[in-house]
């Protein structure tokens, strides 16, 4: 239950935003951000005002249950409604838990994923693969820009790593429930007996840190060149444009050799570097509070096991939640991933109204 008093806060800033920004007596410099607020409580105030709406509709709806004069036409009418009114509020309760969830920082930034094949060789890598094309479609889905930023592939035309950037609206704040040992259950195309493999991968979700986010200081860095190896174009192998840089203070290390320009190979590594460095210093925060950890389910941990893909039974289980999908196919072509995300932001929210309510 949604306590009456936030839910009536959020329709009365609406009202006062709408009056103010109709005014034309509004600061140019608050504008842009309050014009965005506007926006945002735009999209979730219709959910609040009928929120508000079931209970009064409710009453009317029991009474005309109570009441022994009503006939049973009536009555089965009425038990309809309040059937659906129920899932109505159901509905609208679920977005108004999300639109009062507390906001992480890092929300509204761009990420950078990578994902590294884990236990189970090839297959393991085919599955990098398979990971790599559901996001490719989610991405596509969402309108969001995905950039490859580095690839090493494998012998079976997996990837061994996949590195990549994503551009949108609040990318971080869902994808950030991907980060974490993802495994996989089928039979290889490569197996005679038709047993069932299970290998992994892992996938992190790195906010992208930008320079005002945090301070790398160059003498804290070492910066090596060296010659691209592997496939490529007639300059691999030719010239020093391969770029390895090693934070010294952290220990992180980045190589980058996918751009046949030395300059573009170290300004990708180091905007790697960077969302890695701020990655763990946000991780050590996240610690350091280790009760707001417990409130947390995109935790960012890499060695979490989050999710199975089961192919002969055709589902996928977020262990996070016990939240199972009979539909991995949809799962996989990015059509229903929502429907988990949604479950995954739901169950944080349940954990953090606590603190809010």
């Amino acid at each position: 239950m949604i306590p009456r008093n936030k839910i009536e806060s959020i329709i009365a800033r609406h009202n006062d935003l709408e009056k103010e920004l109709s005014s034309g007596n509004i600061n140019s410099k608050t504008f842009p951000q309050k014009s965005k607020e506007y926006s945002d409580l735009s999209d979730i105030v219709k959910f609040a005002d009928k929120y508000l709406k079931f209970e009064n509709d409710k009453v009317d709806l029991e009474n005309i249950l109570k009441d022994k004069n009503s006939d049973k036409e009536m009555m089965n009418l009425a038990e309809k409604e309040l059937e659906s009114l129920k899932e109505n509020k159901k509905e609208c309760e679920n977005k108004l838990k999300l639109f009062l969830l507390p906001k992480d920082k890092d929300d509204k930034k761009n990420v950078i994923v990578e994902i590294r094949a884990g236990t189970g060789g090839l297959e393991a890598t085919l599955f990098c693969s398979d990971l790599f094309k559901m996001y490719e479609k989610v991405c596509s889905k969402k309108r969001w820009a995905l950039d490859l930023m580095s690839i090493s592939k494998s012998d079976a035309g997996g990837f061994k790593e996949i590195i990549f950037s994503v551009k949108g609206n609040e990318t971080y704040s869902y994808l950030k429930y991907e980060s974490g040992v993802h495994r996989v259950q089928r039979v290889p195309s490569t197996e005679t007996q038709g047993r069932v493999h299970t290998s992994a991968a892992t996938v992190a979700v790195l906010p992208e840190a930008e320079e005002v986010d945090i301070k790398i200081n160059e003498t804290d860095l070492r910066i090596d060149v060296f010659r691209s190896g592997g496939p490529g174009g007639q300059s691999v192998n030719t010239t020093d444009s391969a770029v390895r840089i090693t934070h010294i203070p952290s220990g992180v290390v980045v190589s980058q050799q996918d751009e046949k320009s030395q300059h573009k190979n170290k300004a990708k590594a180091l905007k790697i570097l960077r969302a890695r460095v701020y990655e763990a210093e946000k991780s050590k925060r996240d610690k350091e509070r280790s009760s707001d950890r417990k409130n947390q389910i995109g935790s960012g941990d890499r060695s979490e096991r989050i999710r199975t893909y089961n192919f002969p039974q055709g589902r996928v289980t977020d262990h996070r939640i016990n939240f199972t999908l009979h539909k991995l196919s949809e799962f996989l072509s990015g059509e229903i991933h929502e429907e988990m995300n949604e479950q995954l932001r739901l169950k944080e929210q349940d954990l953090k109204l606590k603190n809010i309510s």
